[in-house]
């Protein structure tokens, strides 16, 4: 799932702004309803509960394609290498 999320284009920095905007909205969702439902606390701190728990879930995600952002750029690095290595092995000794 993560290599399919980083061949698609996402960066591991759109997951944590994610995450700090689920912050965010947590807080907001927890105001409106505390303030705009006559339903009480009780509904408010459920509602910033359950929107707080996304942002776990976004870092982790974040998290995840940047150890797959570091293996792509690991790889590229190594490919790199290899004509340079291959060109080295087939000089002859002592030139």
């Amino acid at each position: 799932m993560i290599s399919t999320l980083h061949k698609m284009g996402v960066k591991s920095s759109l997951m944590y702004a994610a995450g700090i905007a689920s912050i965010g909205a947590s807080v907001a969702s927890w105001l409106v309803s505390k303030n705009m439902e006559p339903a009480g606390i009780d509904r408010a701190d459920r509602w910033g509960i359950y929107v707080g728990q996304w942002a776990p879930t976004f870092f982790a995600l974040g998290v995840a394609l940047r150890i797959e952002e570091a293996h792509d750029t690991s790889r590229e690095e190594m490919e790199m290498q290899e004509p340079l290595m291959s060109d080295r092995t087939r000089t002859p000794a002592g030139l």
